[in-house]
């Protein structure tokens, strides 16, 4: 496995997804051997691995096993995972570079961040632990006395998995028992709400210093669930804030106890300033720290991570930072390296159903500026709106000198991205009746949720559509003059220019069926109604 080592050194990097490929790929232009594991032996990181193993990231005592008998091993990484634990147990037991194993459980897990947080007076919203044997607890008393809106997550897990708001007491249990089974210890946390914009930092942890390596806005929708549609940076927030939300955050490190390597936080700023909803010990995932940082910033931020990690010194990054000037409590030296650009990373997102077909990524690359497309989803595979964020269907990144540039830059790559889905799908059909559960009241949203309350009937000319021709001159005034854009940017506008130029060639339509469909699921709904005619 390892007969053409010879005497080169190697980094041993847990997970070969797509965000860890700018790890594989940092330690290889480092001259590093990039010896990766992780449990799914297609994954697509896997092909630029010089050795892989299919071994299971939380199994920490197989890992280490394997870690001992990797030639000259130098450091262990990862990034955008939720295995920061299993790097530290094999770093500390082979006394490699980086945070100690407690700190990051104290990291990974939940509950473990709260408590420190409220042992050491960081900031951070009140909270309880909630298993499946402590749902009866919850009586109807207790729920009619509870104080919402909540938030329940899971306790170790990412991509907002099992994480939503509780708005009421009929969504209590429902919610406790989805966030419990998307645990992998069979734990939750309830917190009270924090209201207030929401920040993503990036940062590196080294020799009693703090680098701020990113900090962006994040685009939170969709309530009760916490859809991020993207996020910019650098951050539009006044100084005064950024320096309250770094400050807070500086502290929350140092309560966590990590020293040594990346912590990455995400953090809300509410009406009593800058709250923690949790910091991870390692880099961002979401195309942040690999993508629109390096983008914004010129600085390829996951290789300065890995030079640590290995125990060299992260010379670039060092060079290119300047001293901030924080309150004298701060627990840290705190830097920035500051982005000279601006990029912004966007999602696009489907209604139910099944996918036909994928048109718009080949015109959406041929944009200036935007410098990836990166689609989640191909034909045959069924989507859904999304309840957290690995639903969503493919992320844009632009880049440009402005923020306003950049996400127009975005914007306008999604308007050509379009997930055509199969006609005479159950689910599409029941989206498209406005059809919620119980728990979900006003999930999932309308396109163009100014008209979702409409009366058709009134505005329509016309009961049907003829065959063939443009949908626009059926379309009421009020609709067509309306700029409110849907969850991919485009007005009905700009909408019905699609549909004419993907179906020109359609049957008869009922008219109010089409443009129910409309303004419930956007080109979608439309080209679903038409191609359901079709069939």
């Amino acid at each position: 496995m390892f007969e053409d080592f010879g005497n080169t050194q190697s980094v041993l990097i847990l997970g070969a997804g797509l965000m860890q490929e700018p790890a594989i790929n940092a330690a290889k232009a480092n001259g590093f051997k990039a010896v990766v594991v992780d449990a799914n032996p297609n994954a697509t990181g896997v092909i630029l691995a010089d050795v892989f193993a299919p071994i299971d990231l939380k199994d920490k005592e197989g890992l280490l096993a394997f870690a001992k008998t990797i030639p000259n091993l130098q450091g262990v990484f990862t990034a955008g995972t939720d295995f920061s634990a299993s790097v530290a147990y094999i770093a500390n037991s082979l006394h490699l570079n980086g945070h100690d194993y407690e700190a990051c459980l104290n990291a990974s897990n939940k509950v473990r961040m709260r408590k420190c947080f409220e042992k050491y007076g960081v900031s951070s919203p009140c909270f309880e632990s909630v298993k499946e044997s402590d749902i009866e607890k919850f009586t109807e008393e207790k729920l009619s006395n509870m104080q919402f809106p909540k938030v329940i997550k899971p306790t170790d897990n990412m991509g907002a998995r099992g994480c939503r708001m509780i708005r009421s007491k009929e969504e209590f249990i429902p919610s406790v028992k989805d966030a419990v089974k998307n645990s992998r210890s069979g734990e939750a946390i309830l917190e009270d709400y924090m209201k207030g914009d929401e920040f993503s930092i990036d940062s590196i942890v080294y020799n009693g210093t703090l680098t701020i390596t990113g900090f962006a806005d994040r685009h939170i929708y969709y309530p009760p669930y916490f859809i991020e549609t993207g996020h910019s940076m650098p951050t539009q927030i006044d100084w005064k804030k950024r320096r309250n939300i770094i400050e807070t955050f500086a502290k929350g490190v140092k309560a966590l106890g990590l020293t040594q390597g990346a912590a990455k936080g995400d953090i809300k700023y509410t009406e009593n300033g800058a709250m923690i909803g949790e910091i991870a010990a390692r880099l961002s995932g979401g195309y942040m720290s690999g993508w629109t940082y390096p983008y914004a910033a010129d600085i390829n931020l996951t290789e300065q991570a890995l030079l640590i990690a290995t125990g060299k010194e992260p010379t670039e990054l060092l060079q290119k930072r300047v001293r901030l000037e924080v309150n004298e409590d701060c627990p840290f030296e705190i830097y920035d390296l500051p982005c000279a650009k601006a990029s912004t990373e966007r999602a696009w997102i489907s209604i139910p159903g099944v996918i036909k077909e994928i048109t718009g990524l080949e015109e959406a690359k041929k944009i200036e500026g935007i410098k990836n497309v990166l689609p989640r989803n191909k034909a045959l595979d069924k989507v859904d709106f999304p309840r957290n964020n690995v639903q969503k269907c493919g992320n844009v990144i632009s880049v440009a000198h402005t923020f306003q540039e950049a996400q127009n830059i975005a914007h306008e790559a999604i308007r050509h991205i379009t997930l055509r889905l199969e006609p005479c799908n159950a689910e599409t059909e029941a989206f498209l009746r406005g059809e919620e559960r119980k728990d979900e009241k006003g999930f999932p949203p309308y396109a163009y949720p100014a008209f979702s309350q409409i009366d058709l009937t009134r505005l329509l000319k016309s009961k049907t559509i003829a065959a063939n021709k443009s949908v626009i001159d059926y379309c009421p005034e009020s609709l067509l003059n309306c700029k409110e854009e849907d969850w991919n940017h485009c007005t009905i506008m700009q909408t019905l220019k699609r549909f004419d130029e993907i179906c020109s060639i359609h049957k008869e339509l009922e008219c109010e069926r089409f443009f129910k469909a409309l303004i419930r699921g956007g080109i979608q709904g439309c080209l679903y109604v038409a191609d359901s005619a079709n069939s």
